[in-house]
């Protein structure tokens, strides 16, 4: 029975492990699509249209924007950044779900997009500042600068976990990737995600009646 695809939102402070979730998640399950943003920024060598980014100029982004095609969208530094609908429709269709792995401000906009009622959106927690300042520090490519900027906006993104249907405290990752495992099959699960049941249970009462 084909179920309809979801779409999973993963948000957290930088840091508290959401990237790894994220890539541990789609190991796991190689049919999982991960969006792929559209930007107007140019392409930085070695980047490909439709693999790392969709690369468009200004006027088409903005045309994508009036005709309803971006489910969220941001405007940073200069440059336009969004999540194209087309492909997440058509992945839907197919039965497979789609992983965002975006800031609360572009959850916010796709759970009020109309593709909403398919969102299932986790928020992702450190366990403690000090481990998040511990993470930060121990990737050891960031300037203290950028540090103590990263950890100044966690605190905002930290205030939005209220936002989301499910929130993990990553306090060990194969905890939290479990949790996560089971977030996704019971959502899968819903009834209202597998639109072929009702033509099921029909073809179970045809054979009561037959019988």
């Amino acid at each position: 029975m084909q179920r309809r695809g979801l779409l999973l939102i993963l948000s957290s402070p930088s840091g508290a492990g959401k990237s790894t979730l994220a890539r541990r998640l789609m190991d796991w399950d190689p049919t999982i699509r991960f969006s792929v943003s559209a930007t107007t920024r140019a392409p930085r060598p070695g980047e490909v249209d439709g693999q790392h980014y969709y690369f468009r100029d200004r006027a088409a982004f903005e045309s994508m924007i009036a005709a309803g095609q971006m489910l969220e969208h941001a405007e940073v530094f200069g440059n336009f950044y969004g999540s194209p609908r087309g492909p997440v429709e058509d992945a839907m269709r197919d039965g497979r779900d789609t992983l965002f792995d975006i800031d609360w401000q572009g959850g916010q906009q796709i759970r009020n997009s109309a593709l909403g009622r398919d969102v299932v959106s986790v928020f992702v927690l450190p366990p403690s500042i000090a481990e998040l300042d511990r993470r930060l520090r121990g990737r050891a490519q960031d300037t203290e600068e950028v540090i103590a900027g990263r950890m100044a906006k966690s605190r905002d993104e930290i205030s939005h976990w209220a936002e989301y249907d499910y929130v993990l405290v990553n306090d060990d990752i194969d905890k939290s990737f479990h949790q996560l495992q089971t977030i996704l099959e019971a959502e899968r699960m819903k009834r209202d995600r597998q639109p072929m049941l009702a033509d099921f249970v029909r073809g179970l009462n045809r054979e009561f009646e037959n019988r």
